[in-house]
């Protein structure tokens, strides 16, 4: 039985890293993953871990500055938020509109009027945008009537981090055929690098992704279908991929399914014609991925996972694990394996996770990048 509550154990994590920037690394602009990673320990019920993890987390490797607020935001006024969708350097700006907001309306309003303007652009900062919010919503969904200072000002971060790094990928999506999940995934061309594969190719296949007529038309293959059930054919689409992938570098496809999971967080929190339009642009991001970081479909849909997994932990351990680790994608993908594996018990969920635990190097093996230490 944790002797710190998992309420305790969030809001002194977010007192212990309030002075750290959005982002992190020399050289590299990766997503600050503190606060996420802290509040989902918290959740896999490492809540007596937490403070240590913080100290282990801040030791391997420097932030940047909180940013400094500039230039007044105006909500009500787009012409004069609009042009900032996407400029890092006005984050400090998103900061303080958001703050502003939350201390004049309920979050759950802030929350719902600004979800379909930050909408289009899901896959901002590789979707840690959407995640960090929803890890704050959470956390306040948790707090009930009486949510901190600093859980507040979290989810105004979450949102501002979501604005500043605001990412349009090409193309409409829609859930406007008749293809299910996996029907849709194998449509997909996957092609083969003129190089070897690594973040620079990834992010070239990106920008390209508007030059392909089939990707093009993949955003509008996705039947309607009722959100649970959506989010769990995706996420349990995506851990498959990831078993599927060993030789892929081991972060990034982790997103496809902690970027859904999060969805399912939030969307009891949003109007219900909210919901179809957010999971078409999950959709999107799913499809955004597998055209960036995988060639092929190697082994995906088979059961060659099995080889680097043959027996899983008790799941009972997997959180203890992902808390040893200490990983922060490590901890959050297995958070939300086993939040999923409770809706739909496949034991692709928490193999995915025993296999990140195996791929990601652990936090205190050094420096290094994107979660992956040489």
């Amino acid at each position: 039985m944790p002797s710190v509550s998992y309420s305790d154990a969030v809001n002194d994590a977010l007192e212990r890293m309030d002075d750290l920037g959005y982002e992190r690394g020399q050289g590299v602009d990766l997503a600050n993953h503190g606060p996420m990673a802290a509040e989902a320990l918290a959740l896999l019920g490492q809540e007596d871990e937490v403070a240590r993890w913080v100290g282990r987390y801040r030791k391997a490797m420097e932030h940047h500055g909180p940013p400094a607020a500039r230039f007044a935001l105006d909500g009500a006024d787009e012409s004069s938020w609009r042009q900032a969708l996407g400029e890092i350097g006005r984050a400090g700006d998103w900061e303080r509109l958001f703050v502003r907001e939350l201390a004049e309306a309920h979050w759950r309003e802030v929350l719902g009027r600004w979800w379909p303007r930050l909408l289009p652009g899901l896959f901002a900062g590789l979707t840690h945008g959407l995640i960090r919010t929803a890890h704050a919503v959470r956390g306040l969904y948790a707090a009930g009537d009486k949510p901190t200072p600093l859980q507040l000002t979290e989810l105004a971060r979450g949102l501002a981090y979501w604005a500043a790094r605001y990412t349009e990928l090409p193309g409409t999506p829609g859930l406007r055929g008749r293809h299910e999940l996996s029907a849709a995934v194998a449509t997909l061309p996957r092609a083969t690098p003129d190089g070897p594969m690594g973040p620079d190719t990834a992010r070239r296949r990106l920008e390209a992704l508007g030059e392909s007529p089939l990707y093009g038309s993949a955003l509008g293959s996705l039947a309607p279908e009722q959100a649970p059930r959506l989010l769990s054919e995706m996420t349990l689409q995506f851990a498959d991929v990831y078993l599927g992938h060993p030789e892929v570098y081991p972060v990034p496809l982790i997103h496809g399914v902690t970027a859904p999971a999060a969805v399912r967080i939030l969307l009891p929190h949003l109007p219900q014609a909210l919901h179809e339009p957010t999971l078409a642009r999950v959709w999107q991001v799913q499809a955004a991925f597998l055209l960036a970081f995988t060639v092929d479909r190697r082994e995906e849909g088979t059961d060659a996972w099995r080889s680097e997994v043959p027996e899983l932990p008790p799941m009972d351990e997997l959180g203890a694990r992902a808390a040893e680790h200490g990983d922060e994608h490590v901890i959050k993908f297995t958070e939300a394996c086993l939040r999923e594996y409770a809706l739909r018990p496949d034991p692709r969920y928490p193999a995915a996770a025993f296999a990140a635990q195996r791929r990601v190097t652990p936090l205190d093996a050094g420096g290094g990048v994107a979660g992956v230490r040489p």
